[in-house]
């Protein structure tokens, strides 16, 4: 299963977004706002889900408001983290 994939599943069953399937998440639609319509309160959620499922510590603002963009910046930002 690609990080992608994987990310779009683990959203829906950790934040409970019981409405949704991975393939209604699209890669680049915006994680929060008009987009997902995630709030600050997933945004504290999705860190711990990322680094429960990941492994990867998402350590300020700074390093993670560009990586919680969307399922692609995410998935990339893990994977970079992965690397080292």
């Amino acid at each position: 299963m690609s990080v992608k994939n994987k990310l779009k599943q683990v959203l829906i069953e950790d934040l409970n977004l019981e409405d949704l399937t991975p393939d209604m998440i699209e890669d680049d639609m915006a994680l929060f706002g008009d987009g997902l319509g995630l709030d600050s309160l997933d945004a504290v959620e999705l860190v711990v889900v990322v680094q429960k499922h990941f492994g990867v510590e998402i350590k300020d603002m700074d390093e993670g408001r560009p990586a919680l963009q969307s399922i692609s910046t995410l998935a990339k930002f893990i994977e970079e983290k992965q690397a080292q």
